[in-house]
This record gives C-alpha cells, structure tokens and sequence, in this order.
C-alpha cells in the first residue's frame, strides 16, 4: 500500500535544514503533495523527542505510514518502526548511539547554524539506552542506504543491525550520503512513493 504519512528524523546536531531533509521535503512536495508529511526539529533528549514524536504521530494509520532516519535519526527510525510496526527507510543509520555520542557530552552546535548551542547531558547516553531494540522483528518493513564510505558509522556494523532488510550498500559515499538525489527514486519506490 502507498505511503499516506511520511516522518522523516534527522541526526545528530542536524535539523530539518539539512539536504536530505530538503530533498525529502521537495520531493513530497512535486508529486505527492496529498501525502502528511512532517520533519520536526528534535529537541536533544532522546526521551523527549521520542515522546513528542509519539505524540505527533498518534493519530496516523500504522499501515500506511513511514519513518525516514538519518544517522541518529535512523536509530529513532528503527524505535518509531518497530514500535509501530511501520516501514522505514534508514540513512547510515547510528547502531550504537549510546556507545558512540558518550564522548559528545557537553556544549555542541547545530551543523545548519553554528550560533545555535545546545548541550548534551550525560542522562541522554541513558535515555538512548532506554530506545535500543533487540533484532528487527519484520526485516521486510526496512530499506537502508548504507555507505561503505561513511567516515563516522562502520558500514559493517550498520549492515550486520538489519539482516534479512532490503540494503543499498554503496561503495564509496560519505556519512552525509551526498549524492542522496540518486538513491531518492529507489527509496521512494520502496515506500510506494515513485
């Protein structure tokens, strides 16, 4: 079935601004604009941006509706999917948040505008504890880009998080998947969205 609602996550120090974001959102725009979709700025706590998106998303049909995540975000994506039962696309997707923002505690900046501060607190490492999945319960529900490139994530980690998932593995690439445009009709055709 088509997607009617599409949430699109974003990452770590990102934000709606970001060129993934913007594609998303530009492509929704040109040939599916009767589609929901919604790419909010997720405040630094794990705990209260999965309980804004919850929130924001509690009146969608689970059968029709989509998660979209990058690096962070594709971890968030994986916690909205498997607790939704919903399909999910992921973009380099973090594995381990935990483990690897533990080093990120204190003042940070937003990658779209270096005036904006926020500071990542140790509870956060927790909290993102607290959103770890086992293994996917419906591997078919997910599609994930995976660069081999990707100078932050290991592509061998992220590959080995979804077996039996439909992945994109490409050979170069970068973490910010920089020729995201390419990939975005074969990620579209996957959420019935061509």
């Amino acid at each position: 079935m088509p997607t009617t609602h599409l949430l699109y996550l974003h990452g770590f120090r990102s934000s709606p601004q970001s060129a993934k974001a913007r594609q998303v959102a530009a492509w929704m725009q040109n040939h599916h604009p009767e589609v929901v979709w919604w790419c909010p700025q997720l405040p630094p706590s794990p705990r209260e941006a999965m309980e804004m998106v919850s929130q924001g998303i509690a009146g969608w049909p689970r059968d029709t509706m989509a998660v979209m995540g990058s690096s962070l975000g594709g971890f968030y994506a994986t916690h909205v999917a498997e607790t939704c039962t919903c399909k999910a696309v992921l973009l380099n997707p973090a594995v381990n948040p935990a483990r690897d923002l533990a080093k990120y505690i204190g003042e940070q900046t937003a990658w779209h505008d270096p005036n904006e501060h926020f500071f990542f607190e140790p509870r956060f490492v927790d909290e993102l504890r607290t959103l770890a999945h086992g293994p996917v319960a419906r591997p078919e529900n997910y599609f994930a880009v995976i660069a081999k490139g990707d100078e932050v994530l290991d592509w061998r980690e992220m590959t080995g998080r979804y077996p039996g998932a439909h992945i994109r593995l490409l050979e170069g690439g970068d973490h910010a998947i920089s020729d995201f445009e390419r990939h975005l009709p074969e990620v579209m055709d996957f959420l019935e969205l061509a």
